[in-house]
């Protein structure tokens, strides 16, 4: 499998074989499931015992079934968070650090303690993460903290989002782009330059007003959000291929729970940046 650029994909265990831990491959089948649990655990410090009968591999329905029940925890969340926050101000800067900071936190224990395929965190991540963008949103559009669109541009950034990530759906399907090593590669590597300057503007800001102008609003700020849109929206087909390369090894089924988180995070991250575009937009 490829490398990606998300990292809950990233970090699933690999086997020597260059198939999963635990996992198994289309020739080896269920009965090598022991063996490879106990070399390399999945998700779990206890070796994997013989494969259950029952057992099946991961399907695309799982996938798709998965990702809609964390995306729906994530709306209800974000609904519930926004309308707190619309009746009460004072709670928006609380719910959008509590709310990152833990869907921060579960995203990393899930990512570097391979627990991604646990449906309990991926939920608790996607409620912490709603309660973040509910009040987030709300700071980005109302007019009490200076925004401009109000719940009509939160509607447009969730129609921009999912346009996107169903357009490159397409785009992979129909293999209009491949996903190459190199390909990964440069991805990876503009990803890493993206963050750079993100953190880059934001010691310079504590220097200067408005950093180095990225995320003051103007054309600068403009182009450099076109530019972050433009790798979040890539980085979805390296998640597909991901997820397609665990269906064909075979992965278990609940293993579709590490596709659901990693395809959230990606849509967290391209929902935010495609809001903060339009405030800038509305603005001018």
């Amino acid at each position: 499998m490829r490398t990606t650029s998300n990292p809950i994909f990233k970090n699933l265990p690999r086997q020597s074989g260059g198939g999963y831990a635990g996992f198994g491959s289309a020739a080896a089948g269920a009965g090598q499931f022991a063996q490879y649990g106990q070399q390399y655990p999945y998700g779990t410090q206890q070796p994997y015992q013989q494969a259950s009968p029952a057992a099946r591999p991961m399907t695309i329905d799982d996938v798709v079934t998965k990702t809609g029940i964390t995306l729906g925890v994530v709306t209800v969340a974000a609904i519930i968070s926004y309308a707190l926050t619309a009746a009460n101000h004072a709670l928006a800067p609380l719910l959008v650090v509590v709310g990152g900071l833990v869907g921060f936190v579960l995203v990393m224990v899930a990512s570097f303690g391979r627990k991604q395929d646990n449906k309990a965190l991926v939920l608790s991540y996607a409620a912490a993460e709603g309660l973040f963008l509910g009040a987030l949103s709300f700071m980005f559009t109302n007019v009490s903290f200076g925004g401009i669109g109000g719940a009509g541009l939160i509607g447009q950034a969730v129609l921009g989002t999912f346009g996107v990530f169903f357009g490159m759906l397409v785009v992979y399907k129909t293999g209009a782009i491949r996903v190459t090593p190199r390909f990964t590669r440069m991805l990876v590597g503009a990803m890493i330059g993206v963050v750079v300057l993100m953190l880059g503007n934001l010691v310079a800001a504590f220097f200067t007003p408005g950093g180095f102008g990225l995320r003051s609003g103007g054309t600068i700020s403009i182009i450099f959000s076109l530019v972050v849109i433009a790798i979040a929206a890539f980085s979805f087909l390296l998640d597909f291929d991901a997820a397609d390369q665990l269906i064909r090894a075979q992965a278990p089924e609940k293993a579709a729970w590490s596709v659901a988180l990693g395809l959230t995070v990606t849509l967290v991250w391209l929902y935010l940046e495609i809001l903060r575009l339009l405030s800038y937009l509305q603005s001018d």
